[in-house]
């Protein structure tokens, strides 16, 4: 099958098909909870790493 082949039938199924696949739909939630979870951890060590900086300034 070749790659315009497969596109055409991916397409197919997703406008063929009224119903919503529920385990596609909870794998997606996950992912967008991973990404959030992540970017949380980020912002948290980010501020952490700053009130630290800001106290060793003020101690010297």
């Amino acid at each position: 099958m070749s790659m315009g082949e497969d596109q055409n039938t991916k397409t197919e199924k997703s406008y063929s098909s009224s119903r919503v696949d529920l385990n596609h739909l909870m794998v997606r939630i996950r992912e967008e909870e991973k990404k959030n979870k992540r970017s949380n951890v980020v912002i948290s060590a980010a501020v952490i790493s700053a009130v630290t900086v800001f106290g060793i300034m003020l101690t010297l």
